[in-house]
């Protein structure tokens, strides 16, 4: 049983353990095949060296195990994004702000973490590094054997923060840092069975961090609790979540049934459907509402959207040297990049004045309401195989990509906040069930997921 690092850390403080023992379980896992694609570049040593400081077991993190998506500043390293074109570029000078109070917090730095090229997917999958997995024959997340479930096949972790997940999922490391633009850290907490928290984009600084989309950019972590999930939370935006504990009684719950619940496999069906029995058999008002507004966002984003405009504007100087920089670029995260060039300036204008007023339609639907529930996403990781880099599935890559981003991306258009928590039984893939509310809802989100978790335990 992998513990979490809140009770990890209580337990060094009581003296049934160190910080220096709790690194080599975390470097183990890190090692073992289960995290193997999960790190591109491991840092055992600095950990140890980090976790047998003086004094380090008083600080917030105790010395225990973070990993960094390989997006992040870290002075003295090369941030390549998942991505071969970067490789000579100057290494940072500095700490980005975000490891930087990790750091500061306590942590150990166990290595920076594969993802998906740039971010742009949230699939997972990554051509020039491998893809990570923690569902296949060497390692698997479910206590027990899942009926009619291939336990020798690879399935996809998630991304783009896809080694993140895996990090934590593995118990190679408590936090797992990464960056949420439609979804990148939900969908991957989602498929791996573990918490995964975007709070408000404005929280915490992504200066030192190379971008997707500068509108929608949010850093932010996956921790395999809720508690934890406040700690990380805490750490990164430096400032405290206050507790307001409350009766699931209390809780007013929409359930937004345009788009949100569309094309769920029948396992997340029936998690997704315990789940909302769980609320209402504790006194929750569950209330379906048709939120059609939802369904505006296709159009909305039919010339691109943020991502493909904002990131072609990073990448044209990369792009235009010619094919020897192109021909390094994962294909599918090309074309998507390439995408952006198309736009019109007068059409990303009008993207920002439509999404300032559908927020502002957005956040009156949600009046009334605690937070919104939904399916994370709507599917169980399928397997790698069926996505794998060939053009003969890309077909099959760009649908599930659809799926995944679907119901993440909602939440980020709003420039809000949500937070996935596992909720599969024994005998399941594992399954995200997704709270999520409009700006500044963080700490009234962070509160009823710490109440709500205890009803997911179905594990």
């Amino acid at each position: 049983m992998i513990q979490d690092l809140t009770a990890t850390r209580e337990q060094i403080r009581s003296n049934h353990t160190n910080p220096s023992a709790e690194i080599e379980k975390s470097i183990a896992a890190a090692q073992s095949a289960a995290c193997r694609n999960a790190f591109l570049l491991p840092m055992f040593d600095t950990a140890r060296a980090r976790a047998a400081e003086p004094g380090i077991a008083a600080r917030p993190l105790a010395g225990l195990a973070f990993s960094v998506k390989d997006l992040f500043d870290v002075a003295g390293q090369v941030s390549t994004a998942g991505s071969k074109v970067l490789a000579d570029d100057t290494p940072a000078h500095v700490d980005c702000p975000a490891v930087a109070r990790l750091h500061a917090a306590g942590g150990s730095l166990v290595g920076r973490t594969n993802m998906v090229e740039f971010a742009f997917s949230g699939v997972g999958i990554n051509p020039h590094f491998g893809t990570p997995s923690a569902w296949d024959g060497r390692y698997d997340l479910a206590p027990g054997p899942i009926p009619g479930t291939d336990h020798t096949v690879a399935r996809v972790p998630g991304g783009s923060s896809s080694g993140a997940a895996v990090s934590v999922a593995t118990g190679a490391a408590f936090i797992g840092l990464g960056s949420d633009t439609g979804g990148s850290i939900r969908i991957p907490a989602a498929l791996n069975g573990i918490v995964g928290f975007k709070n408000t984009a404005r929280l915490v600084p992504t200066t030192g961090a190379i971008p997707l989309s500068t509108t929608l950019d949010t850093v932010c972590a996956m921790t395999r609790t809720v508690r934890d999930a406040v700690l990380a939370h805490e750490i990164l935006s430096a400032r405290s979540v206050p507790r307001l504990p409350r009766p699931v009684s209390a809780m007013r719950l929409a359930v937004a049934r345009t788009v949100m619940l569309d094309a769920m496999d029948h396992t997340v069906a029936d998690a997704f459907s315990r789940s909302l029995q769980r609320l209402r058999d504790a006194g929750a008002t569950v209330v379906e509402v048709p939120m059609p507004e939802i369904g505006e966002l296709a159009g909305m984003n039919a010339s691109g959207g943020f991502s493909a405009a904002e990131s072609y504007a990073w990448h044209r100087r990369l792009v235009s040297v010619g094919d020897s920089v192109r021909s390094q670029y994962d294909p599918r995260v090309l074309a998507r990049i390439e995408r952006g060039a198309q736009m019109r300036a007068y059409e990303y204008f009008e993207l920002v004045a439509a999404r300032r007023a559908w927020i502002t339609r957005m956040e009156a639907a949600l009046q009334g309401f605690d937070a919104v529930v939904s399916p994370t996403v709507p599917i169980v990781p399928p397997p790698i195989a069926n996505l794998a880099p060939n053009p003969a599935h890309d077909d099959a890559f760009f649908r599930v990509n659809a799926l995944l981003l679907r119901n993440p991306s909602v939440v980020n258009m709003l420039d809000g906040c949500a937070i996935s928590l596992p909720c599969h039984a024994p005998g399941e893939l594992p399954v995200g069930l997704m709270l999520w509310q409009s700006a500044m809802h963080d700490d009234v989100l962070l509160n009823l997921a710490l109440d709500i978790e205890p009803l997911l335990q179905f594990r």
